[in-house]
């Protein structure tokens, strides 16, 4: 049936409950899936960035002599994160992923459609994904002393502060978290 319909909330006419009209031609109720399917997908995303184990995906690029990119790794799949490992260096994915080189690090990463440029906190990576920013991603340039997978023993415990930034896709940044 395609046209408009009345619908009565309840009762008689006067009894206080309004009435309205309902459209059911064939765009009403593709504009209704659309915004139901765009409304689950927000709510979803996330989700549907897991494999079958529950665990999202990510994949790195990286040197395969880099000890501190192999840290890093154990501390995202210590968070959730599933990693496919290619030791092939990262400066041609940094370029794919069109982060600017003054922001690079030892390693590249990939979850989803963003890019994760350096030590990231996993719970920065997990929070990108969460908010859906549009952006390129999150970059942690450099190799800063107590970021995740350059801490512990080998560095005395030293913490540097450093700040995770969103890169745009114009190339700008902003803080998207600080570590003092």
């Amino acid at each position: 049936m395609v046209g408009k319909i009345k619908v009565a909330a309840s009762g008689a006419k006067g009894d206080g409950h309004a009435r309205s009209s309902i459209d059911v031609t064939r765009r009403g109720i593709a504009r209704r899936a659309l915004l139901a399917a765009s409304g689950a997908v927000a709510l979803l995303g996330p989700t549907l960035l897991r494999a079958q184990t529950g665990a999202i995906h990510m994949e790195v690029w990286k040197s395969p002599s880099c000890g501190c990119c192999n840290e890093w790794i154990k501390h995202v799949e210590s968070n959730g994160f599933r990693v496919t490992v290619h030791d092939v260096g990262n400066t041609a994915a940094r370029a794919r992923m069109k982060l600017p080189m003054k922001l690079g690090s030892c390693h590249t990463a990939v979850v989803g459609r963003y890019a994760v440029e350096g030590h990231v906190p996993a719970a920065d990576v997990l929070r990108l994904i969460k908010e859906a920013p549009d952006a390129v991603g999150l970059a942690v340039p450099g190799m800063p002393v107590g970021s995740p997978g350059m801490d512990g023993p080998d560095y005395g415990d030293q913490r540097d502060p450093f700040d995770v930034l969103l890169v745009a896709k114009d190339g700008s940044t902003r803080v998207f978290s600080s570590y003092r």
